[in-house]
């Protein structure tokens, strides 16, 4: 089959690979039908996350047909079912997923020992994302292995197109889960730093949930254009205002009442000079994350607030304000989004005409043109903000 693979650092080639086979009895195998380009895909590509090998396949977005069914697969699922994938490799059994937080399962990482080295303990295993991770096959692909089948799958029974459901797979859980963990009441302000997919998501799903006014923050005219078209959000150009200054001035002085990073380890900061601050102590590993946002996010909010992380780290962070955290009563919560959880909440409102995801989908290419998407992805060539591949 045809697979996007992961050659070096800012190398990606289409090659043959072998087809994916079962391998144990909850696997199924699922012809892609279509995936997606994620922004923490470039994260690999720039090689920010450790454990990758040569030839590995990316893509944790996509969905397709299933072709092919372990003698284990439970729940209904069943040959020819047209099925959407969730990004993270869950179990369905162990006390994580039993509690619904299926993005650190306990049972799906083979590699945990690696992960556990560098994080303490393991989260899930991830398609498509390093053997840190598992070092399973991602989906930008003709065919995939997803294991655990009937717990990391939701059918689509209806008319509804690929478009209008493949995000289910990771950006709409992932953003709605930034909001959610907002813990979002009637009249709440809202900064999202990040107008990427996940971050256009969180601030659509913060507006579902019930915050009055949304606020936007990038240095891309037409990321913020999107935002303010798609989801009614005031939108803020960190490269031509003072983000603090103009969160205090909209808030009255007050502050958001909770701040999403959806931006994660490769921060951009207006300043030049702080930028390469942080660019040269990623380069000389004194630090592997670029929190430029985080940092933002915290001195932003309003006293007893909420910080809700959604933006991929990986490793390690200097010069984080805890000072600032500590003393005013700061909340942080954060996660890899437990997609399964949402799948099928967010399919209803999708049905319910309450969010059309299409939104995001800037471009469409053949499989094969998957290292020209992310060319362009990587470089915001041709106000590219969501790259949907078709095998």
């Amino acid at each position: 089959m045809r697979a996007n693979c992961w050659i070096a650092p800012n190398n990606l080639a289409v090659k043959d690979v072998p087809d994916p086979q079962i391998l144990n009895p909850r696997d199924a195998i699922v012809r892609i039908t279509s995936s997606a380009i994620c922004g923490s895909d470039l994260h690999l590509l720039h090689g920010f996350i450790p454990a990758m090998k040569k030839g590995d396949v990316l893509g944790h977005e996509f969905m397709g047909e299933v072709v092919e069914l372990g003698r284990g697969v439970r729940d209904g699922l069943s040959l020819g079912d047209r099925v959407v994938v969730a990004f993270p490799i869950a179990c369905g059994n162990c006390a994580s997923c039993e509690d619904g937080l299926y993005s650190i399962c306990e049972n799906s990482n083979p590699n945990a020992a690696i992960a556990e080295k560098v994080m303490g303990h393991s989260p899930a295993g991830i398609f498509g994302y390093s053997h840190l991770l598992g070092g399973y096959a991602g989906g930008q692909a003709e065919y995939a292995r997803v294991p655990y089948a009937d717990v990391g799958t939701i059918k689509i029974e209806d008319d509804l197109a690929d478009e209008q459901v493949l995000f289910l797979s990771d950006v709409l859980p992932t953003g709605y889960m930034a909001a959610e963990m907002c813990d979002i009441k009637r009249g709440d302000t809202i900064a999202i730093w990040g107008a990427g997919p996940i971050g256009q998501f969180a601030a659509a799903s913060a507006r579902l949930l019930g915050a009055e006014r949304v606020i936007v923050i990038d240095r891309f005219p037409y990321r913020l254009r999107i935002a303010r078209e798609n989801t009614g959000a005031e939108t803020i150009n960190y490269e031509e205002t003072d983000v603090l200054d103009a969160l205090r001035e909209m808030t009255a002085g007050r502050g958001p009442d909770a701040c999403i990073d959806a931006v994660g380890m490769e921060g951009h900061h207006a300043s030049a000079a702080l930028h390469a601050y942080d660019r040269a102590k990623q380069a000389t590993k004194v630090e592997t994350d670029r929190p430029h946002a985080l940092r933002e996010a915290v001195l932003s909010c309003r006293n007893g607030g909420t910080i809700s992380v959604i933006g991929a780290y990986g490793g390690f962070i200097d010069k984080f304000p805890m000072g600032s955290f500590m003393n005013r009563s700061l909340t942080m919560r954060t996660g890899q989004a437990h997609v399964q959880r949402y799948m099928r909440p967010l399919l209803e409102r999708i049905r319910r005409g309450e969010i059309d995801p299409t939104f995001i989908i800037t471009h469409t290419m053949r499989l094969d043109d998957a290292p020209h998407g992310f060319d362009i992805f990587k470089n915001k060539q041709d106000e590219c903000l969501k790259v949907v591949l078709k095998p």
